[in-house]
């Protein structure tokens, strides 16, 4: 039982990075209605970025932080000014390939400056475990759980209770509606976009401060698919309780599965979940079902 709750803990905590990320991945899609196969390039900038400004450049890590933000509000203006603001009418495919081209171009650039190597780990929180009770925490992971459940926490609210959020919300439900109301589209969407972008930063820089970052952090990126199908893609509670779903599920294979099937089956048991949601329920937990009349 206390490998179960330690396992179980643990992967809840990894979940909460994941609500984060997904949090940014469904404002975009709600507000703008594209699904963004790059938020998992923009997780691996994110800490490749704060890596090479502490490591390389010796830049005390608070700064390193704003800048990495700051990079990742551009980086978003820039997809949306650049790459998403011409393709506004055309079709989600389009948009869908759009992203995927993002993807590659992203993973092109990083690996030509990073190459394919674990480049190591930056100090965020420092290292060492926390006892509660028969379990024992890291306080890097709890440290990280904390930081994007409060992130999870301040753009929920933002979203809720702010002009700008209220906005977005508004553009969410209905274009046309929130432009005759005064409401600049053309804004929303590049405020949605630089959302997106830091909110897979942080999750970036987190996980990465554990982990190690490379440029194979994308793969990690990649589970944020599953998080998102599993809550709903137009629903931001569905991506935080899906990140912890997902979290906590990896986990527990990683202690339960992976000594019996083979190590590594934990990193592809997201995407079993993600089969599984597509079959079952392709709306998620917590999304719409939308029928098309024909």
């Amino acid at each position: 039982m206390t490998f179960f709750l330690q396992m179980l803990l643990a992967g809840l905590m990894t979940g909460g990075v994941y609500a984060l990320v997904a949090l940014g991945f469904v404002m975009v899609y709600k507000a703008s209605g594209v699904f963004n196969l790059a938020q998992g390039e923009l997780f691996m900038i994110g800490g490749l970025l704060c890596w090479t400004f502490i490591a390389e450049l010796g830049i005390p890590l608070w700064l390193s932080l704003l800048i990495a933000l700051a990079a990742a509000a551009i980086l978003g203006i820039l997809i949306e000014r650049l790459t998403m603001r011409p393709l506004i009418g055309e079709s989600p495919f389009t948009l869908i390939m759009m992203t995927l081209s993002l993807c590659l171009m992203i993973t092109g650039i990083a690996t030509l400056k990073w190459g394919g190597v674990t480049l190591g780990m930056f100090e965020l929180i420092p290292a060492g475990s926390l006892r509660l009770g028969g379990l024992f925490l890291s306080q890097q992971l709890l440290g990280c759980f904390i930081l994007a459940i409060l992130g999870v926490l301040i753009f929920s609210l933002y979203f809720r209770y702010t002009k700008s959020g209220l906005g977005m919300r508004a553009v969410a439900e209905d274009h046309q509606v929130a432009q005759s109301a005064g409401i600049r589209v053309s804004s929303v969407f590049r405020l949605v976009w630089i959302i997106g972008a830091i909110t897979a930063t942080v999750g970036g820089i987190l996980l990465g401060s554990i982990n190690g970052v490379s440029i194979f952090m994308r793969l990690l990126g990649l589970k944020i698919l599953p998080v998102v199908l599993l809550g709903g893609l137009d629903s931001i509670p569905g991506a935080v309780v899906a990140g912890l779903i997902v979290g906590a599920l990896e986990s527990l294979a990683l202690g339960y599965l992976d000594p019996i099937i083979g190590e590594g089956f934990s990193q592809v048991f997201p995407f079993i979940i993600l089969i599984f949601v597509l079959l079952v329920r392709p709306h998620g937990i917590f999304g719409l079902a939308r029928i098309e009349r024909i």
